[in-house]
């Protein structure tokens, strides 16, 4: 190759460079202007972690009645204590309006400032102040345990309402402000909503005895009317649920090994029929448990949108405890999930820990059951890296967590999503039965599965496994209502 040529490609090879160089350029300054949303480095992020305050004062109201009332003034000034005198050129007080305190008549009510049109009346009888709009009396008042001032409710949220303390004299709030460094309190004077400064009380809706609910899987078909033998039933359970296969491939799987024409949508009701049988077995079934759990949600597709799976999870007898479907990633949900845990103990131990991730729901869940008498600890790993002690100590438990969500979704994704919201209830039902008494674990010894049941062992192939723990689901179900 001529010497000439050498000194061409070199020409054309600089100006190649310099013309790579000046696109970059281009393109950083088009970068920079941008209006997109840059990525974060998950290090730079400066949030506060959602804190649950102690329980407030609970002050019950004293009922009165505006007749003994009467009576007590009439005994100490030896005079009846006459309705109120009113001027021809006063407002009347509306005869269905009461005090709320001693429920005394209209007569004996008028209005504080003397305008009918701000409905702000005064009590002759108790005093009481109160308005139109707030007539009732509430049963109780909920104070600030640092400052004794009634708290007032800000804000309402899907299964609660937030309650505040708006002082500013509060010493909970004097506090705060005194913890805030210079860089801090700039930024609060900037924007006071970046910190929680005042004492916050949350007043769950929900109540423990509404915690226990059943699915409703709305199967078209009862077991006792399936048109197949036991042994075929097996088969479709095994290659539906153990491997995943969608109800098409399962079909085309029985023609095509087996010769057996069943379709798609009636693989998927016998599914369903299945689940509602095993699944009082396998949510109550008396586990022997560790001391070791931990909880994610996990997403799943229905009607071509996320709804989520909440899982709690043993980590060492490697046994799933909770498997709660809901469309949204709320606070109910997760104190559900909880409750498929503590219900196990006839006694929560008092040093019990629920490792889960950054969302707050779970700490919300945590303040709902010391409301009810019930403690426990959430401890919440959060970020990618080893930060701080917590992270480097209960990280395992939590990727032990995300390892199960990972086997999961292997075994939903060939699904391709569901049409209702009975699939998925279906679905995450069959797969915790599978995963707790049927799949063998490789960290457990020699491989064995979660719950050993003696009479699984003496089943020769999965299909018999299967219908042998449909048989101990019914007899299960029948020793529970017998009790």
């Amino acid at each position: 190759m001529s010497s000439s040529l050498y000194s061409d490609l070199i020409k054309t090879i600089n100006t190649q460079q310099k013309i790579i160089f000046y696109l970059l350029l281009q393109l950083s300054s088009i970068y920079a202007n941008s209006k997109a949303p840059k990525l974060t480095d998950i290090a730079d992020l400066d949030y506060q972690k959602l804190t649950v305050d102690e329980l407030p004062k609970v002050v019950e109201t004293e009922k009165l009645d505006y007749k003994n009332l009467l009576e007590e003034h009439l005994i100490q000034t030896g005079k009846p204590l006459k309705p109120v005198k009113r001027h021809a050129s006063s407002k009347t007080v509306d005869t269905t309006v009461c005090c709320p305190h001693c429920q005394a008549p209209s007569d004996f009510l008028y209005l504080n400032n003397g305008q009918a049109d701000n409905d702000q009346y005064r009590c002759k009888v108790c005093n009481t102040l109160f308005n139109h709009k707030n007539r009732f009396l509430k049963e109780i008042t909920l104070k600030c345990p640092h400052c004794n001032d009634s708290l007032v409710k800000i804000k309402q949220r899907k299964g609660f309402s937030i309650h505040k303390c708006r002082s500013t004299d509060c010493p909970y709030y004097q506090k705060r402000l005194k913890g805030l460094s210079k860089k801090e309190l700039k930024a609060f004077q900037k924007n006071k909503t970046l910190f929680k400064m005042h004492y916050i009380y949350r007043d769950f809706e929900l109540s423990l005895a509404e915690l226990e609910d059943t699915p409703d899987y709305k199967s078209p078909v009862q077991l006792k009317n399936v048109n197949c033998s036991p042994h075929v039933l097996g088969l479709i359970l095994t290659y539906h649920v153990n491997y995943g296969m969608s109800g098409e491939k399962t079909a085309a799987l029985l023609y095509d090994v087996h010769q057996l024409k069943i379709s798609g949508q009636t693989i998927r009701n016998y599914a369903r029929s299945v689940a509602h049988l095993v699944r009082p077995m396998t949510d109550y079934y008396p586990y022997e448990l560790s001391d070791q759990f931990c909880g994610d949600e996990t997403y799943i597709r229905v009607q071509g949108k996320w709804h989520y799976i909440y899982f709690f999870f043993d980590a060492e007898k490697k046994i799933i405890l909770s498997h709660r479907y809901n469309r949204h990633r709320d606070t109910q949900t997760a104190i559900k999930a909880i409750h498929d845990v503590v219900r196990r103990f006839e006694q929560v131990p008092d040093n019990l820990k629920l490792i889960v991730d950054g969302n707050p729901i779970y700490k919300l869940a945590e303040a709902f059951y010391a409301q009810n008498g019930i403690g426990f600890e959430v401890i919440q790993v959060i970020g990618l890296t080893n930060k701080d002690a917590v992270s480097k100590e209960y990280r395992p438990l939590k990727q032990i967590i995300e390892r199960l969500n990972r086997t999961f979704k292997a075994n939903y994704k060939p699904l391709g999503g569901f049409n209702s919201e009975a699939g998925p209830l279906a679905h995450v039902t069959l797969f915790t039965t599978f995963f707790n008494f049927l799949r063998p674990h490789s960290s457990l010894e020699k491989g064995r599965v979660p719950v050993i049941l003696p009479e699984l062992e003496a089943c020769e192939d999965m299909p018999q496994k299967w219908i042998k723990l449909l048989q101990l689901s019914e007899q299960f179900i029948k020793e529970k209502q017998a009790i």
